[in-house]
């Protein structure tokens, strides 16, 4: 997976959107409770069936980045201002996560 995308710059915005700039010039804006309730850590998501078990109604509309890290040379960590620490959002799941309409054909 060479080929795929990284990502150059991500900012966390005071609106609460999270910005990334990717390898290949694409721009990404991420919505925060969209992005914190996408968390795929074994917290959020059943290991064993896959299914969803985090309740999106449980966290707050205000939920903001409270930290960012990087995790390896695949990902990142995102600390969230409602506790939540343990989920990684690899490049590609972020990348998969963009909404935008160039993204949304593909």
């Amino acid at each position: 997976m060479s080929g795929d995308p990284t990502p150059r710059q991500i900012t966390p915005f005071p609106n609460g959107e999270i910005g990334i700039v990717w390898s290949d010039g694409h721009e990404s804006y991420y919505d925060s409770h969209r992005l914190r309730c996408a968390c795929s850590c074994a917290r959020c998501v059943d290991e064993m069936t896959g299914r969803k078990v985090l309740d999106d109604a449980g966290v707050p509309t205000s939920v903001r980045v409270k930290e960012i890290h990087p995790v390896g040379n695949y990902g990142y960590g995102i600390g969230w201002t409602d506790g939540h620490d343990t989920g990684i959002y690899s490049f590609t799941y972020l990348r998969s996560l963009c909404g935008c309409g160039e993204c949304a054909q593909r």
